[in-house]
């Protein structure tokens, strides 16, 4: 099964419009898209399937165990191409400020998905390298699999 899911360092990122953008290109090029939300939000749900033509489900850690998680991602991304998962907060963020509990990461873990940053590149330059090394770095068995810089003011902005 092919998926992904996006998280950022912080809330606010554009997690939401990247996630939604993503599922309308594939969606655009006659890709069967089914769109997750991870944590328990019933706003960006509704963005997402309308991107992507297909209802979006919530993978939530509070209230599904990880094998209901696991069963209810694999019946729905069975049926698509891809699978785009939005995550929630930071990568890192959870329950517990001091573990990865119910976090972004925590799932992308469970489900064996890679990992792709939205960072919001705004009034920064150099130093969205060291985010995403620093975000990559902390947690080193996660897939990442790339970075999309949100909110890049222009191409010598995109340069630096």
């Amino acid at each position: 099964m092919n998926r992904l899911v996006l998280a950022a360092p912080h809330s606010g990122s554009g997690k939401t419009t990247v996630a939604a953008l993503l599922c309308l290109a594939l969606r655009n090029r006659g890709l069967k898209v089914a769109p997750f939300k991870l944590g328990p939000d019933y706003l960006d749900p509704t963005h997402l399937a309308r991107a992507a033509g297909q209802p979006a489900r919530n993978l939530d850690s509070f209230l599904l165990s990880p094998e209901q998680i696991k069963a209810m991602f694999a019946r729905t991304a069975s049926q698509a191409d891809i699978s785009v998962l939005e995550g929630m907060m930071g990568l890192y963020d959870g329950r517990d400020p001091a573990s990865d509990a119910h976090s972004s990461a925590d799932l992308a873990r469970l489900l064996d998905a890679p990992v792709v940053l939205v960072i919001d590149a705004s009034a920064s330059a150099r130093t969205v390298a060291a985010v995403a090394q620093g975000l990559r770095d902390f947690g080193p068995d996660l897939k990442l699999a790339g970075v999309i810089l949100n909110r890049v003011a222009g191409p010598s902005h995109a340069a630096l």
